[in-house]
């Protein structure tokens, strides 16, 4: 990828509001990209549709190594899972893509890359922003705001090419309660961050993906030997509650969720006494019951 710094704002516009000062991707790419280290490049854009579609399309054209990672300042058609949009305001948030590849990881192992994100992600918040970053599985990032669990962030993984997975994450950092999408979204700001600067969040959440990616990848995509399932299990506020998890075609299975196998699936107990892996390429939404 080629680097290109955010534009400089126009007063007049709605790139304005001096809360949200633009990223410095120059001083992004000195603090993250290394010899030997997992970034490649970084690139900050001002606006796009999907950072994911675009360093999808990247990876495919062999115009992206990996390690690069691509920033937006405003995602005008940002997608969760099952398309499901995300929009937030500009500058808002931190809203990001990343290329990995993952070859020495047998790719039955690669559904974990999400879940290893979201444990970056928690992980990386908690150091920078000082926030008890929860993880609702399969994707969902949880902040507490007045004592409610709210989501304030999503991550969503495609494959690129034979070898490739673009992840994208989507992160509510300034969001007032005016601006949030539905009441039951939260941010950084609600949560009562410590601090908001969106630079030392953004660099301090790549640290934190590139030492669980390498901690994976050093132990062959194994969760239980990089200690990935342990982690993710004891910050996954969906373990231990009741839940709906509702399936293609109507169907549903109900259950207390008790446990995240070694697939990275959620295992339901249910009334029958059974226990059912759900996976997240199956779920269609997962709900109190």
């Amino acid at each position: 990828m080629t680097p290109r710094d955010a534009a400089e704002p126009n007063d007049s516009s709605r790139w304005s509001d001096l809360d949200r000062p633009p990223l410095n991707a120059a001083a992004l790419r000195r603090a993250l990209v290394r010899e030997g280290g997992l970034w490649s490049d970084v690139e900050v854009v001002p606006s796009t549709g999907s950072t994911n579609s675009d360093l999808v399309a990247l990876a495919n054209a062999g115009d992206a190594e990996e390690g690069a990672v691509l920033v937006a300042e405003e995602q005008t058609a940002g997608r969760g899972r099952l398309e499901r949009q995300w929009t937030a305001p500009a500058r808002s948030g931190l809203f990001f893509s990343v290329l990995l590849r993952p070859t020495e990881v047998p790719v039955y192992r690669w559904g974990w890359v999400p879940l290893l994100t979201g444990v970056a992600v928690a992980t990386g918040l908690s150091r920078a922003a000082g926030v008890d970053t929860a993880l609702k599985w399969p994707n969902d990032l949880l902040l507490t705001v007045g004592g409610e669990e709210r989501k304030a962030g999503g991550i969503l993984a495609e494959r690129a090419g034979a070898d490739g997975v673009v992840v994208g994450v989507g992160i509510n950092v300034t969001l007032r309660e005016d601006e949030l999408p539905v009441p039951a979204a939260g941010s950084l700001a609600l949560a009562g961050a410590v601090s908001t600067d969106r630079d030392p969040l953004l660099r301090a959440v790549l640290r934190s993906l590139e030492e669980w990616y390498g901690r994976w990848r050093s132990a062959g995509g194994d969760p239980g030997a990089s200690g990935l399932q342990e982690t993710y299990a004891a910050g996954c506020a969906t373990l231990g509650r009741r839940v709906r998890a509702e399936l293609p075609g109507d169907r549903s299975v109900t259950g207390e969720a008790v446990a995240i196998d070694g697939d990275g699936r959620l295992v339901l107990a249910t009334e029958e006494g059974v226990q059912e892996p759900v996976g997240a390429g199956d779920i269609v939404h997962l709900r109190p019951a």
